[in-house]
């Protein structure tokens, strides 16, 4: 169940071993979280592809780069003609236009990706956060 409030949404989804259980259009283990949560500036996907698996195609963008962050397992990944291993803590950011693709090695990979608009980021975090004087109930002393 999603929570919806005015300035934030949650939604408990289990444990990360259950995403087979999600179905994407026929892809198993894909859960978009976008449209759930509301995000209006990103998309996210959780991802869960069993060992020995490959996304079945190869696909680009039309504007959005996206960031993949492999949370375990491993495996190979491909971009334009390179392919590479990839393992728990890669880290791999594709531009719109590069041609993508992956594979499970031999353990079940678990990954999310995260999309956005290529060159929206008008700030980081360090321009756009600031402190407020709000104290959580673990602050209090």
């Amino acid at each position: 169940m999603t929570v919806h409030r005015n300035n934030y949404s949650a939604e408990h989804i289990g444990p990360f071993e259950d995403l087979l259980t999600r179905d994407f259009m026929g892809f198993h283990g894909k859960y978009f979280i976008g449209k759930e949560l509301g995000l209006t500036g990103c998309e996210v996907s959780l991802n869960r592809l069993p060992a020995g698996k490959a996304m079945p195609f190869v696909h680009a963008h039309k504007k959005n780069e996206e960031l993949y962050i492999v949370l375990r397992g491993s495996g190979m990944f491909y971009v334009d003609g390179d392919e590479f291993p990839i393992q728990e803590g890669s880290l791999i950011r594709v531009a719109p236009e590069g041609e993508r693709g992956w594979k499970a090695g031999d353990e079940d990979l678990y990954f999310i990706c995260i999309q956005a608009e290529a060159g929206s980021l008008s700030q980081a975090t360090l321009e756009d956060g600031i402190r407020t004087a709000t104290k959580t109930s673990w602050m209090k002393k």
